[in-house]
């Protein structure tokens, strides 16, 4: 029987899900839940499409639900609304909160038996494994995350919550002489400010303060105050034009000494180059729901992270064939 998957939400991020799940075949998209009429919504699959305010009806139909809402306001408060009810799943990317959402999703899920996989894609999720796996291999050692150059869905998101902005997009840049000193083993001291810059594109509303919108974003916290971010008015029609796409990328870096008089140095690299930031995103969400369903089945509830999953666990492959084929 396939896993019995609903998506929250139906934007880039839900409709990446949507086209992933079709890349699962153990995998059934039964239910799209959204805020929207769900008439309006055009569905690429079979799928049907509900009121998100008739999802309490429904927990007994599904078996992973995959919330696709943004990390700004909508994650802290669906999530652990949610896991009452349903196993869930989510990209919660404010990594600063995450330890707060974490024990208020753990208390919810337990509270409804149901398990919970929060901060899951490729930051949090992918990158926090490398750091992880190679600050235990190569102990001592400093490492560096980089992002970009590509556009951060949540920033972008928390940008457009902003009133007067119709819409946005912010690039995340990494500055090229910090990348250049961590490859080369370095090991530089780096402030916030001093890896990355933050370039906004932004659509205001006719007659908006452009000034209060600009002043509002560079101070945002967690998201632009510790960074130089340059900040362009641009028009709907140019937005759509130059920055339609929505590509992002990044990299792990670790360095680290090893022997008995630290001889030898040893540089650890995980990156990633991507067309399309939420199809990649919706693609790890998808295994990790697989996982989620899994584990939810041997009796584990409460709120995990992807540092809690076996690797196997995501596979569609058996055992056999991760054996013989995969290690």
């Amino acid at each position: 029987m396939a896993i019995r998957i609903a998506i929250y939400g139906y934007g880039n991020l839900g409709k990446g899900v949507e086209a992933a799940i079709s890349h699962n075949p153990d995998m059934s998209l039964e239910y799209v839940f959204t805020r929207r009429e769900p008439a309006s919504l055009k569905l690429a699959t079979s799928a049907k499409a509900v009121k998100a305010d008739d999802v309490a009806l429904y927990k007994d139909k599904v078996d992973v639900m995959i919330i696709c809402s943004g990390s700004a306001t909508d994650l802290p408060e669906h999530t652990p609304r949610l896991a009452k009810d349903f196993n869930v799943i989510d990209s919660f990317d404010t990594h600063a909160q995450i330890p707060t959402h974490f024990e208020k999703v753990d208390a919810a899920a337990k509270e409804g038996g149901r398990l919970a996989l929060i901060s899951c894609g490729w930051d949090p999720g992918m990158f926090s494994l490398n750091r992880v796996i190679a600050d235990a291999i190569l102990p001592g050692g400093n490492t560096y995350t980089f992002w970009g150059k590509g556009v951060s869905q949540g920033h972008s998101d928390a940008i457009r919550r902003i009133e007067g902005v119709v819409d946005a997009r912010q690039y995340t840049v990494p500055v090229e002489d910090a990348l250049e000193k961590v490859r080369a083993g370095k090991d530089p001291v780096l402030t916030t400010r001093e890896k990355h810059t933050r370039l906004c594109y932004v659509v205001a509303e006719e007659g908006a303060d452009k000034a209060l919108i600009e002043k509002q974003i560079k101070t945002m916290p967690n998201y632009f105050d510790q960074y130089d971010t340059t900040v362009n008015f641009i028009s709907l029609e140019e937005l759509k034009r130059d920055h339609g796409a929505l590509p992002h990328g990044g990299s792990v870096i670790h360095s680290a000494r090893t022997g008995l008089e630290n001889e030898n140095n040893h540089v650890v690299e995980y990156s990633l180059k991507l067309d399309s930031n939420p199809q990649f995103t919706s693609s790890i969400l998808v295994a990790y729901a697989r996982a989620v369903y899994r584990m939810s089945k041997e009796g584990r509830v409460g709120c995990i992270s992807v540092l809690d999953v076996p690797p196997a666990m995501l596979s569609q492959k058996t055992s056999k064939e991760l054996l013989a084929h995969m290690l």
